[in-house]
């Protein structure tokens, strides 16, 4: 059973890459419960879906879904949601899917000096507050989600993802 507000979580490894790190799907299991028991939003009895794969695949869904024909580091997929659900449906609510690729996120964690488990998590957090509906496409509604995700990293002991030798971005 999940707990309030916490939305099941699927991960699915698409991508061998990803073997080499066997704390992943961990890694986003406690992020993503960090940040929904966190948040304003009602994401109890809701699913969501993580796709670990690597960047040729990613690739191909940032072209096909955004036009931009190269790899990134996460894309979010928030699912349309029903006006109301059927009568008598008690199947979970989808929030959507998140993407995350392993070339370019383990590029980043090594060139940020990061560790990749910290990474990790903020991206999954990342795309779980784009699954619920927080955006960064003003400085307003970035500042705002970037907030959210510094207090919700550091509940997990991650420091500023933001910060470069001290200072915030």
């Amino acid at each position: 059973m999940t707990p309030a507000n916490i939305p099941a979580t699927e991960v699915l490894v698409t991508a061998e890459c990803w073997d080499q790190e066997t704390d992943a799907e961990t890694t986003i299991h406690r992020a993503i419960e960090t940040a929904a028991a966190m948040v304003d939003a009602d994401t109890a009895d809701a699913e969501l879906a993580i796709m670990l794969t690597d960047d040729a695949g990613i690739r191909t869904l940032n072209k096909n879904w955004r036009g931009i024909d190269k790899p990134t580091n996460v894309l979010s997929f928030p699912a349309l949601q029903p006006e109301r659900a059927p009568d008598g449906d008690d199947a979970p609510r989808m929030l959507g899917d998140i993407a995350i690729a392993y070339e370019t996120t383990r590029s980043e964690a090594d060139t940020e000096h990061k560790p990749f488990e910290h990474h990790l998590s903020h991206l999954a957090v990342h795309g779980f507050l784009h699954l619920i509906g927080y955006d960064h496409e003003n400085d307003d509604d970035a500042e705002i989600m970037e907030n959210l995700e510094r207090e919700i990293l550091a509940q997990l002991g991650i420091p500023d993802p933001y910060a470069q030798d001290g200072q915030v971005n």
